[in-house]
């Protein structure tokens, strides 16, 4: 039943011409293709880093869905699944031409923005680009063995767009970019690292569904089929690598969230029978040592009224709590309560 059902469902082969009309850009309509991509390629950048920078989702969202990334990336993975080592070369030349492009283009938009606004610690846009784990290759695979089911059946090509969000290409680029210009080496290696999870999964698993399904099945000489198992090899090899290091960056994670929350009860000790309440802990690591957590700028802020306790007795408390150098910068938010109107106010407690 099961052979019966995957025999049904083979890729049919007299959509394959159609299929590389789309993502290669060759024949008559190359230089249209070549200028649509370009362009789309740029707006979506524009829309990224800025939306990136301001935090919003939707508007990045909105650049995932015309990015254009997701063509040459896709073509890459068909030329592997033919065994054609000059599409190859094309298409990730391509890529890597456009990985240069959104990055430097990013640069040039941000460079003149102040970091503060930018809120490297707390811009969300940019925090949950910047650790990626195993668990963003798992999706990722899904998400191009889904993009490469879709582009290969002219029926269900709607869900591209789903998958283009799926699997965020330029927004991590963008906050390559975006950290690059204000020096931020760590979180431009970590997007970077997302990036480069996201083309892999796309080449593997999206190649892998296409081998399945039969694309270029009867069409792959013996030679393209030697350069297909050297395309397939490299792409397992290179994810291989890349799984490692995102399970190694996904155990310092784990770490950074516990010495986190280890430093917030610290904060929440030192301001024990005073008035002030804790607004935001965050952890900042310096890359002095890249095996263990630590040295770390604290950004700790607090809102309230009234005298603190020395901040030297936090600063101890927190290198002996966390076992590491800290240095901390502390922000008091003054807490005014006021009512309207006048005469209807409540007393607050200890007040």
């Amino acid at each position: 039943m099961v052979s019966e059902w995957v025999t049904k469902n083979r890729f049919d082969p007299e959509y394959l011409p159609k299929m590389e009309g789309k993502l290669f850009f060759e024949g008559e309509g190359k230089k249209r293709s070549v200028t649509n991509y370009v362009v789309l390629l740029t707006l979506a950048t524009i829309i990224a880093t800025y939306g990136v920078i301001s935090g919003s989702t939707a508007t990045v969202i909105g650049a995932m869905i015309i990015a254009p990334l997701m063509t040459p990336i896709m073509a890459a993975t068909l030329a592997m699944v033919l065994g054609s080592g000059r599409r190859i070369k094309k298409s990730i030349m391509i890529v890597s031409l456009s990985v240069i492009y959104v990055i430097g283009l990013a640069v040039v938009l941000s460079i003149f923005i102040s970091p503060i606004a930018i809120g490297f610690n707390s811009n969300p846009e940019i925090t949950s680009r910047v650790s990626p784990n195993l668990i963003a290759l798992f999706v990722a695979l899904a998400s191009g063995a889904a993009g490469a089911f879709a582009i290969s059946r002219e029926d269900v090509g709607d869900t591209l767009p789903g998958v283009a969000i799926a699997i965020s290409l330029v927004p991590p680029l963008s906050v390559v970019g975006v950290s690059l210009a204000k020096v931020q080496w760590g979180d431009a290696g970590g997007a970077l690292l997302l990036f480069l999870t996201n083309f892999l999964a796309i080449l593997l698993a999206g190649g892998g569904v296409l081998w399945v399904s039969g694309v270029g099945a009867n069409r792959v000489a013996k030679d393209h089929d030697i350069r297909r198992k050297h395309a397939f090899q490299a792409a397992i090899l290179a994810t291989m690598i890349v799984a490692i290091l995102l399970g190694f960056n996904g155990y310092r994670t784990l770490e950074q969230e516990s010495d986190t929350a280890l430093a917030q009860s610290t904060v929440g000790s030192w301001l024990e029978g005073t008035p002030y309440t804790i607004s935001r802990v965050t952890l900042k690591y310096r890359p002095d040592d890249l095996l263990v957590t630590g040295p770390a700028n604290a950004l700790i802020v607090v809102g309230g009224t009234g005298e603190l306790p020395e901040i030297d007795q936090l600063a101890q408390s927190l290198e002996d709590n966390l076992g590491y150098p800290v240095t901390i910068e502390l922000r008091v938010l003054p807490e005014q309560i006021d009512y309207y109107p006048r005469i209807a106010r409540v007393p607050v407690a200890g007040q």
